[in-house]
């Protein structure tokens, strides 16, 4: 599927506009914006109409929680596949405690320690901790592979007994509990069920995310609750002594059983307790908060292209890993299909929606018609799914095409996929901001396809939202007929 953009690319000298936009008045112009965010429009329309009204996909606006939380809610808004990448170039744009939005959660959260994700790569801290999880990565690759698949069948097995038992499945739940299971596992050579943790793990770390990034969210109540909701998750942030035992649980566990990483920590010159919390961070919030969105979602999309899409992943599925005698890495490289499908779910519902970066000098950036000039200092907001569902880059953006990314043509639209906090085509490395695991996040989406479409055929589900995410409810499932 060619990329409009490829053949008409922007010219090099558009004109130089002002940004338009506005933020209202002190104070009262970001309240509005907020409800309108939340509220009044939601986020899509949020943006549409101010995209609309201002005839341009680079504008000035406020962006939620703003006060109290963010002291500073102004944002640049970025929502093409043009401009967006400015929020990678990390020579130009400081990341420096802007990882979740225009807030920074207390370092309560993490032990008191700005943790990896919110260092900006010109603090030396960020390239030795960056350094120390990349070479983690490293060491555990050859886990990756069998561990996942271990995990799955225990996915799968709980999956078909809730099928049994009430002809549904809610997917979110099983695969939370498989995905914090693997993490666990992954680093500490435990199953989390034999430790002081039991099964609670991962409803440990929901609680202690939900805290960092409720005020990026809303429950959907009644509209008669909207104020009294938008006061108590948007105008203060959630104090930490309510997650303190659960998370001191978790942290406790890690440090326990993880002891020949936390050596190798120290190799790096990073303290055991700083290497345990940015572990807990990057293996809880990052891999398993990553997780807990995107499994849900990518099963939801393939769920809803219906039963011709699924027969064409089984049959190349099946075929591959017969030639191949096993599901291995050079037999994941050869499933075109299946990988078009998951750079497809990555692009069409990102798992991370915004990235945020503050300006470090005077920059022009271009969208499709013009240029704009950010001033040093202003914080840039890069909306994703906008980015990623760019028209001037992909046909029918709004569509799950599973086969955009297969062939020549497809793989040159790779670039244009930013969920990573980078292009899809670029590798985290200890300078930049990529995250580490994207490589693994793309590699297990995969493998859960194939395992999937190797025990069944079909099978139809249920979509929902929730806070911050996807919901997937299988209402049918047919078990492999031929493999």
């Amino acid at each position: 599927m060619a990329s409009s953009l490829s053949k008409n690319p922007p010219p090099s000298n558009l004109p130089l506009r002002p940004i338009p936009g506005d933020y209202g008045l002190p104070f009262f112009g970001a309240i509005s914006d907020r409800l309108d965010y939340f509220y009044k429009q939601g986020i899509e329309k949020f943006f549409q109409s101010r995209i609309d009204k201002h005839k341009s996909t680079i504008f000035k606006t406020n962006m939620p929680p703003g006060p109290f939380i963010a002291p500073n809610p102004k944002v640049i808004a970025i929502l093409d596949a043009i401009s967006f990448p400015i929020l990678f170039d990390t020579s130009r744009v400081e990341k420096y405690n802007v990882f979740v939005a225009t807030y920074f959660p207390s370092v309560s959260f993490t032990g008191g320690h700005r943790v990896c994700a919110y260092l900006d790569p010109s603090e030396p801290k960020h390239t030795t901790l960056k350094s120390f999880l990349l070479s983690l990565l490293a060491k555990k690759h050859d886990q990756f592979i069998p561990l996942f698949r271990t995990c799955l069948s225990e996915l799968f097995i709980d999956l078909e007994d809730e099928m049994d038992k009430k002809k549904e499945a809610y997917f979110n739940t099983i695969s939370d509990n498989m995905s914090f299971n693997y993490v666990f596992r992954l680093i500490c050579d435990q199953n989390p069920v034999d430790t002081e943790i039991g099964t609670k793990g991962s409803s440990y770390l929901d609680k202690w995310m939900v805290l960092q990034l409720v005020p990026l969210a809303t429950l959907g109540l009644p509209k008669f609750l909207n104020f009294f909701e938008d006061i108590l998750l948007h105008t203060f942030p959630m104090p930490y002594f309510l997650v303190k035992s659960d998370y001191k649980k978790v942290y406790d566990a890690f440090y326990k059983f993880s002891g020949p990483i936390l050596d190798q920590a120290e190799g790096f010159g990073v303290k055991r307790e700083e290497a345990c919390h940015n572990l807990v961070f990057f293996f809880g919030f990052n891999a398993y908060g990553g997780m807990k969105t995107t499994f849900p979602s990518l099963i939801k999309w393939v769920g809803l292209a219906g039963e011709k899409l699924h027969r064409e992943l089984a049959d190349e599925i099946r075929t591959v890993v017969h030639e191949e005698g096993g599901v291995t890495f050079k037999a994941l490289d050869r499933m075109t299909l299946t990988k078009s499908v998951v750079y497809e779910a990555l692009r069409i519902e990102p798992p991370v929606p915004a990235q945020y970066g503050k300006a470090k000098e005077d920059i022009v950036v271009q969208s499709h018609e013009a240029s704009f000039l950010i001033k040093k200092g202003e914080m840039i907001c890069g909306y994703q799914p906008f980015a990623t569902k760019d028209p001037r880059v992909f046909e029918n953006p709004q569509e799950f095409v599973g086969h955009r990314f297969v062939g020549e043509e497809g793989e040159k639209l790779l670039k244009y996929v930013y969920w990573s906090n980078g292009r899809e085509t670029d590798n985290p490395t200890a300078e930049n901001k990529q995250c580490p695991g994207k490589d693994l996040v793309v590699l297990l989406c995969r493998v859960m396809l194939v395992e999937f479409f190797l025990r069944y055929d079909t099978f139809t589900v249920e979509a929902g939202t929730l806070l911050l995410g996807s919901t997937a409810t299988f209402k049918s499932l047919t078990k492999a007929t031929s493999i």
